[in-house]
C-alpha cells in the first residue's frame, strides 16, 4: 500500500506542474529581460531585399496623355484591370526566377535579386529611359511585393501558406492570422525559420517576454515558415486546467486502488 500511495505522490507531483499557467499564454509579459535597443532599430530601419521566387507587382503609369498608351504596353492586361487577390496576382504579377530576373514586357529580363523596391522601381526607370523614352520625368512605377506570403504550422489554429496584403507584418499578427497559437503551444520557444541567400537558417524567439517586439524576428519576411512547439505537459497526456489535472490524478488514484485490492484478493 505504502508503494502505492508513493506513486500516487510522484504521478501528483508532476501533473500538478503540468498546468497551463497565464505564463504559459499571455503574450508579451515583463520579465525584465535586458536587450539592446538598437536591435529594433536595426530591424526596422533595414529594408527587405528581393528574393528567389518572391512575387512582384509593377505598375507604370503617366500623366502626359501621349505617354499612356505606350505605358499600357509594358505590362499585362489582366494586372492593368486585376482583380487584386492572391491567385490573380500569382498569374500576372511579376516572379523572380533562379537567375534572380523578372520576365518584363518589352523590356524582357531585368535582374532585381538583392535589390529593394525602391531600387527595381529606379532601374525600370532607367531601362525605359535607355531603350524607348527620352526622359521619365512624366512616368511614374511603383513596384510592391505582391502581398507577404509566410507558412505557419504546428500547434496553431489553422496552419498552412497564408497570405497578408501589407508591407509590415509582425508575428503575432502572422499567428492571429494563422488561428492564434492554441493552449497547447510553445509561446517561449517559437521557430523562425527564414531565407537568406546562401541557404535557410532557424531562429528563436519567445513571444511571452515583450523584448521579443526588439527581436529582429518580431517582423516577418517573405518566405518565412514560423513553427510552434507542442508543450512537453501536453506530451506527458495531463490535463490543461487544474480541474482536468486533478480528474487525471483521480482517474488514476482509482485505477491503482482497485489493481491493489485486486492483487491482494488473489
Amino acid at each position: 500500500m505504502k508503494q502505492i500511495i508513493v506513486c500516487i505522490m510522484v504521478v501528483f507531483s508532476l501533473l500538478s506542474t503540468s498546468c497551463i499557467t497565464n505564463k504559459d499564454v499571455v503574450y508579451l509579459q515583463d520579465k525584465g529581460t535586458i536587450v539592446d535597443d538598437s536591435l529594433q532599430i536595426q530591424a526596422l530601419a533595414t529594408p527587405y531585399r528581393v528574393q528567389i521566387n518572391d512575387i512582384l507587382s509593377v505598375s507604370i503609369k503617366s500623366t502626359d496623355s501621349e505617354l499612356k498608351k505606350l505605358v499600357e504596353i509594358f505590362q499585362p492586361t489582366e494586372q492593368v484591370a486585376g482583380s487584386g487577390n492572391s491567385q490573380n496576382l500569382y498569374f500576372n504579377g511579376f516572379t523572380v526566377d533562379l537567375h534572380g530576373n523578372i520576365e518584363f514586357p518589352i523590356l524582357e529580363k531585368v535582374n532585381v535579386l538583392g535589390f529593394t523596391t525602391d531600387e527595381i522601381e529606379d532601374k525600370v526607370k532607367q531601362a525605359l529611359l535607355d531603350k524607348y523614352l527620352k526622359d521619365v520625368s512624366k512616368i511614374f512605377v511603383t513596384v510592391k511585393l505582391a502581398g507577404l506570403r509566410y507558412t505557419v504550422t504546428g500547434e496553431v489554429g489553422g496552419g498552412g501558406v497564408l497570405t497578408l496584403f501589407q508591407d509590415r507584418v509582425n508575428i503575432i499578427e502572422a499567428l492571429a492570422n494563422a488561428g492564434d497559437i492554441s493552449d497547447t503551444g510553445d509561446r517561449k520557444d517559437v521557430l523562425v525559420i527564414r531565407q537568406y541567400p546562401n541557404g535557410q537558417k532557424i531562429h528563436h524567439i519567445d513571444l511571452t517576454d515583450k523584448a521579443a517586439m526588439k527581436s529582429p524576428y518580431y517582423y516577418i519576411q517573405p518566405n518565412d515558415m514560423i513553427l510552434v512547439k507542442p508543450l512537453k505537459r501536453k506530451a506527458l497526456g495531463a490535463g490543461q486546467t487544474a480541474t482536468q489535472t486533478f480528474t487525471t490524478i483521480a482517474s488514476i488514484f482509482s485505477v491503482l486502488i482497485s489493481t491493489y485490492f485486486l492483487a491482494k484478493n488473489l
